[in-house]
C-alpha cells in the first residue's frame, strides 16, 4: 500500500520532496533543485526542468534549502569550510543554517553564482573534472587569479563566465 503522507510543493516545483509510506517504512524521493539545474541544465541533461527568471528569483527570495549547498559542495568536491568561506559564510552561520535548514537569500545568490560558473565551466571544457581542475587552478585569462576565489565577487564571477565564453567560442586572450 503506497499513500503520501505529505508533500510540500507539486512534483513540478524545484527541490520537492515527497514522502511515501510503503510496507511500513518510509521513503524519500527527491527531484532537483536550483544547484542541480544550473550543474546540469545547460547541458541538457536535465530535461522538464525549467527554472525562468521569475521562478529562480521567487526560489533565491525564499532562500535555498541546506542541501542544495551541500550538492554545490559535491559538485565543486571542495571542503565545506573552504566553500562557506568563499560563500562569505562564517562556521557558525553555516552551522546555524544546516539547524535551520534553509540558507538566507543573500546565501542563496551566491550558492547559484558558484553553480552556474560550475555549469558553464562543464559545458565549455567537457567533463565535471575538467570543470574542476579549471576553476580550482591560475588562469592566465585571469591575470594568474584562481577562477572560485575571483569569484567571491559578482564582478569577478562575470569576468570568469566571460573567459570561459571566450574559450568555449576559441577567443582565448
Amino acid at each position: 500500500m503506497r499513500n503520501t503522507l505529505t508533500k510540500q510543493r507539486s512534483r513540478k516545483s524545484p527541490g520537492t520532496v515527497t514522502i511515501h509510506r510503503e510496507a511500513g517504512q518510509l521513503r524519500m524521493k527527491k527531484f532537483g533543485g536550483v544547484v542541480s539545474y544550473c550543474l546540469h541544465g545547460a547541458s541538457g541533461k536535465i530535461v522538464g526542468k525549467t527554472f525562468t527568471t521569475s521562478k529562480l528569483i521567487k526560489v533565491l527570495h525564499a532562500g535555498l534549502p541546506v542541501r542544495e549547498l551541500d550538492e554545490l559542495q559535491a559538485s565543486l568536491d571542495v571542503p565545506m569550510e573552504k566553500l562557506a568561506s568563499k560563500l562569505g559564510i562564517s562556521k557558525a552561520t553555516l552551522h546555524r543554517r544546516k539547524a535551520e535548514g534553509r540558507l538566507d537569500r543573500e546565501e542563496s545568490d551566491r550558492v547559484v553564482r558558484f553553480a552556474r560558473l560550475m555549469g558553464k565551466a562543464v559545458v565549455v571544457l567537457e567533463t565535471e573534472n575538467n570543470a574542476r581542475r579549471w576553476l580550482s587552478s591560475p588562469q592566465f585569462g585571469l591575470g594568474g587569479a584562481v577562477p572560485l576565489d575571483y569569484a567571491e565577487t559578482e564582478v569577478g564571477a562575470r569576468e570568469v563566465e566571460d573567459l570561459l565564453g571566450r574559450i568555449e567560442f576559441g577567443v582565448y586572450s
